[in-house]
């Protein structure tokens, strides 16, 4: 989701900066305009960088019948993929 949100902020601020030529007395749609475009690239950034760091893991599940007793055993294992960027 931020991903998306950071390029949206990006396209608006874009449009707002460059393809608008309104002047209003209230606010300075260019700057304004500047201002999402840099919020979008820190949105887009951090969401990228999140994207990176999530954690993978595994469930394995095992059934094998113990010889000796007769019985199923049922052996569930979990594995995480801890890479550090």
């Amino acid at each position: 989701m931020s991903i998306g949100t950071g390029i949206f902020l990006i396209v608006v601020g874009a449009i707002l900066t460059f393809a608008l030529d309104i002047q209003v007395d209230w606010a300075d749609l260019d700057l304004i305009g500047y201002i999402l475009m840099g919020a979008g690239a820190v949105i887009l950034l951090i969401g990228l960088v999140l994207l990176a760091r999530r954690r993978r893991s595994d469930v394995v599940t095992t059934t094998q019948v113990d010889p000796s007793a007769g019985e199923q055993v049922t052996r569930r294992t979990t594995r995480t993929d801890d890479q550090t960027l």
